[in-house]
């Protein structure tokens, strides 16, 4: 399956702003970068490195006045997503070195508070994949789809308190009842092809069996059509602009289609290019807004401390639950 994803994101600074963005899909064992895109307006000139969690990170400054950044990419992804209900749970001393940190209590995932609950949850499952797929049930069945209910601080407990919010909630909820059982889990952000309505949408990853599986706590069946953009401990690492001067997002706009057949029709990047200084990619200036308006804030619920004296902040995506999977000959 070949997916088209765009992102258009329109905000405002008031002075210079240092950013980092996490917008650009990397190829990987589930998916595979055709072509990609990525253009700013006005042009801010800047690097790009791999973060600890194979992120792709965009860094830059973005110039005081209005800026809008566009990514489009079209992304082979599996058509029919990977399940196995007899995985095993991977032994610890099997488990590879670079799962293990997601076995590790985080900001909004406080899994060491949370054993007693988790194994409540699974009884009478066996141990690996059946215990995950019981707790995403769990946590659909005893978390209502709510916005407005979290905030910035909400963490999984505090979700559990609050019995609603979005997926991002749901998400943490998963991600740390995984974690209390020793199963190693991540959080994951990107486009789910027919979410309704479209925007960024958030699931988890669980290490069981020897490999990754794909897990949604939002979601009834699990579905295919998959973009992953970036992997994290939770939300704190995933952030899709990590601004570290005031910023205020305007608009942000996703779609996600089937990639009609031919040609690609979008500008190709390299899979690890950087944004080349001596090189500018042409671009039109962007517009001021005639007339005033109201802005939200790009401080939301992805707000996490980077350092004592800089603040990591990100716009929540306006999460939703996808529509009901369309029954599949088997």
């Amino acid at each position: 399956m070949r997916l088209h994803t765009s992102n258009r994101i329109t905000f405002y600074c008031p002075v210079d702003c240092p950013t980092v963005a996490m917008l650009r899909p990397r190829s990987g064992s589930a998916q595979w970068v055709v072509a990609q895109a990525y253009d700013m307006a006005p042009w801010a000139a800047g690097t790009e490195y791999v973060d600890v969690y194979g992120n792709l990170c965009q860094r830059f400054t973005a110039p005081a006045g209005w800026s809008t950044i566009t990514v489009e990419s079209e992304v082979d992804v599996d058509e029919h997503a990977a399940f196995d209900p007899h995985a095993p749970c991977t032994p610890v001393a099997e488990l590879p070195d670079d799962a293990l940190i997601y076995l590790l209590p985080s900001r909004y995932c406080p899994s060491d508070r949370m054993c007693e609950q988790a194994e409540n949850i699974v009884a009478g499952c066996k141990p690996g994949y059946a215990q995950v797929a019981a707790i995403c049930t769990w946590v659909r069945k005893h978390i209502d789809y709510r916005y407005g209910v979290s905030d910035h601080s909400t963490d999984a407990l505090q979700t559990l308190e609050d019995k609603a919010g979005v997926c991002r909630d749901f998400s943490h909820v998963a991600v740390s009842l995984c974690r209390a059982l020793q199963i190693p889990a991540r959080f994951v952000t990107g486009y789910l092809y027919e979410l309704d309505p479209m925007d960024m949408h958030a699931w988890i990853e669980a290490f069981v069996g020897g490999r990754w599986y794909t897990f949604d706590a939002t979601q009834k069946t699990l579905r295919a059509g998959r973009v992953v953009v970036a992997y994290g401990r939770d939300a704190a690492d995933v952030a899709f602009l990590s601004n570290y001067a005031p910023m205020e997002i305007s608009v942000m706009n996703v779609e996600v289609r089937l990639a009609q057949p031919g040609p690609v029709h979008i500008g190709a990047l390299p899979e690890q290019a950087t944004m080349d200084a001596a090189k500018p990619v042409p671009l039109k200036a962007a517009r001021k807004p005639k007339g005033k308006r109201r802005l939200a804030t790009a401080m939301g619920p992805e707000l996490a401390t980077a350092r004592p004296d800089a603040v990591k902040r990100a716009v929540k995506p306006r999460s939703a639950k996808p529509r009901p999977a369309k029954a599949k000959p088997a």
